[in-house]
Protein backbone atom coordinates (compact mmCIF):
# COMPACT_ATOMS: atom_id res chain seq x y z
CA UNK A 1 0.00 0.00 0.00
CA UNK A 2 1.15 3.62 -0.96
CA UNK A 3 1.70 6.08 1.81
CA UNK A 4 0.41 9.66 1.44
CA UNK A 5 1.90 11.69 -1.32
CA UNK A 6 5.16 13.68 -0.13
CA UNK A 7 4.23 16.55 -1.76
CA UNK A 8 0.77 18.17 -0.66
CA UNK A 9 -0.84 21.46 -1.23
CA UNK A 10 -1.21 23.95 1.54
CA UNK A 11 -4.83 23.77 1.03
CA UNK A 12 -6.94 21.03 -1.06
CA UNK A 13 -9.92 23.49 -1.66
CA UNK A 14 -10.31 25.56 -5.49
CA UNK A 15 -12.06 28.10 -6.54
CA UNK A 16 -14.13 27.60 -9.74
CA UNK A 17 -10.85 29.32 -12.07
CA UNK A 18 -8.10 27.59 -9.68
CA UNK A 19 -9.73 24.42 -10.46
CA UNK A 20 -9.74 25.07 -14.24
CA UNK A 21 -5.96 26.27 -14.77
CA UNK A 22 -4.88 23.20 -12.75
CA UNK A 23 -7.22 21.20 -15.06
CA UNK A 24 -5.57 22.44 -17.92
CA UNK A 25 -2.04 22.23 -16.89
CA UNK A 26 -2.82 18.24 -15.65
CA UNK A 27 -3.53 17.73 -19.20
CA UNK A 28 -0.49 20.08 -21.13
CA UNK A 29 1.70 19.37 -18.25
CA UNK A 30 3.62 22.48 -18.42
CA UNK A 31 2.33 26.07 -20.14
CA UNK A 32 2.59 29.52 -20.20
CA UNK A 33 0.17 32.62 -18.65
CA UNK A 34 -0.87 33.02 -22.40
CA UNK A 35 -1.00 29.55 -23.18
CA UNK A 36 -3.47 28.91 -20.63
CA UNK A 37 -5.79 32.34 -20.88
CA UNK A 38 -6.36 31.15 -24.76
CA UNK A 39 -7.30 28.10 -23.62
CA UNK A 40 -9.72 29.41 -21.36
CA UNK A 41 -10.87 32.43 -24.25
CA UNK A 42 -11.26 29.62 -26.84
CA UNK A 43 -14.84 28.89 -25.03
CA UNK A 44 -16.59 30.78 -26.83
CA UNK A 45 -18.57 33.72 -24.85
CA UNK A 46 -16.10 33.59 -22.32
CA UNK A 47 -14.26 36.90 -21.19
CA UNK A 48 -11.16 36.91 -18.75
CA UNK A 49 -8.44 39.22 -18.05
CA UNK A 50 -5.47 37.92 -18.71
CA UNK A 51 -4.49 40.01 -15.46
CA UNK A 52 -6.87 37.88 -13.47
CA UNK A 53 -5.05 34.65 -14.79
CA UNK A 54 -1.64 35.35 -13.54
CA UNK A 55 -3.33 36.29 -10.53
CA UNK A 56 -4.74 33.28 -10.15
CA UNK A 57 -1.22 31.44 -11.33
CA UNK A 58 0.38 32.86 -8.53
CA UNK A 59 -2.46 32.20 -5.93
CA UNK A 60 -1.66 28.40 -6.69
CA UNK A 61 1.97 28.28 -6.58
CA UNK A 62 1.38 30.17 -3.04
CA UNK A 63 -0.57 27.30 -2.00
CA UNK A 64 1.67 24.61 -3.06
CA UNK A 65 0.20 23.70 -6.54
CA UNK A 66 2.08 25.07 -9.27
CA UNK A 67 5.75 25.87 -9.42
CA UNK A 68 6.99 27.95 -12.66
CA UNK A 69 9.94 27.77 -14.58
CA UNK A 70 11.19 31.55 -14.38
CA UNK A 71 14.54 30.75 -16.63
CA UNK A 72 13.12 31.54 -20.18
CA UNK A 73 11.68 34.59 -21.43
CA UNK A 74 8.11 33.78 -20.46
CA UNK A 75 7.46 31.76 -17.45
CA UNK A 76 6.51 28.47 -17.76
CA UNK A 77 4.08 27.10 -14.92
CA UNK A 78 4.00 23.29 -14.20
CA UNK A 79 1.67 21.46 -11.79
CA UNK A 80 3.43 19.92 -8.33
CA UNK A 81 0.80 17.54 -7.78
CA UNK A 82 -0.40 15.03 -9.67
CA UNK A 83 -4.60 14.59 -10.28
CA UNK A 84 -4.53 11.42 -8.77
CA UNK A 85 -2.19 12.38 -5.24
CA UNK A 86 -4.94 15.17 -5.14
CA UNK A 87 -7.49 12.65 -5.40
CA UNK A 88 -5.21 10.62 -3.01
CA UNK A 89 -5.29 13.52 -0.26
CA UNK A 90 -9.17 14.68 -0.62
CA UNK A 91 -9.76 11.32 0.12
CA UNK A 92 -8.08 10.49 2.69
CA UNK A 93 -9.43 14.48 4.04
CA UNK A 94 -12.44 13.48 3.81
CA UNK A 95 -12.04 9.81 5.39
CA UNK A 96 -10.33 11.24 8.57
CA UNK A 97 -13.12 13.94 8.94
CA UNK A 98 -16.11 10.92 8.01
CA UNK A 99 -14.30 8.92 10.94
CA UNK A 100 -13.78 12.24 13.38
CA UNK A 101 -17.44 11.76 13.90
CA UNK A 102 -16.44 9.49 16.36
CA UNK A 103 -19.79 7.95 16.96
CA UNK A 104 -20.24 4.10 15.98
CA UNK A 105 -23.56 4.26 15.63
CA UNK A 106 -23.60 6.98 12.61
CA UNK A 107 -20.45 4.74 11.07
CA UNK A 108 -23.14 1.98 11.23
CA UNK A 109 -26.05 4.11 9.84
CA UNK A 110 -23.77 4.43 6.92
CA UNK A 111 -22.80 1.12 6.37
CA UNK A 112 -26.19 -0.17 6.32
CA UNK A 113 -27.12 2.35 3.95
CA UNK A 114 -24.18 0.30 1.37
CA UNK A 115 -24.73 -2.07 -1.90
CA UNK A 116 -23.02 -5.38 -2.00
CA UNK A 117 -20.78 -3.99 -4.85
CA UNK A 118 -19.77 -1.37 -2.13
CA UNK A 119 -19.57 -3.47 0.66
CA UNK A 120 -16.67 -5.85 -1.51
CA UNK A 121 -14.98 -2.80 -1.83
CA UNK A 122 -14.74 -2.20 1.90
CA UNK A 123 -14.12 -6.02 2.10
CA UNK A 124 -10.95 -5.39 -0.47
CA UNK A 125 -9.82 -2.51 1.27
CA UNK A 126 -9.98 -4.21 4.25
CA UNK A 127 -7.51 -7.61 3.25
CA UNK A 128 -5.13 -4.11 1.92
CA UNK A 129 -5.09 -2.62 5.41
CA UNK A 130 -4.56 -6.50 7.11
CA UNK A 131 -1.51 -6.96 5.28
CA UNK A 132 0.15 -3.95 5.16
CA UNK A 133 -0.18 -3.89 9.04
CA UNK A 134 1.22 -7.16 8.97
CA UNK A 135 3.90 -6.65 6.55
CA UNK A 136 4.48 -3.27 8.83
CA UNK A 137 4.46 -5.80 11.90
CA UNK A 138 7.26 -8.45 9.84
CA UNK A 139 9.46 -5.42 8.86
CA UNK A 140 9.29 -4.14 12.90
CA UNK A 141 10.45 -7.34 14.31
CA UNK A 142 13.56 -7.86 12.03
Amino acid sequence: MSPLPHRQPKHLSLGSLEAEIIDILWRCTSATAQDIHQQILADPGRELAYASVMTVLHRLEKKGWLGCDRSERAFVWQPLVSKQDVQILRTHDYLQKFLASGSPDIVATFADSLDSTSIETLEAIAQRLKTARENQEGESCT
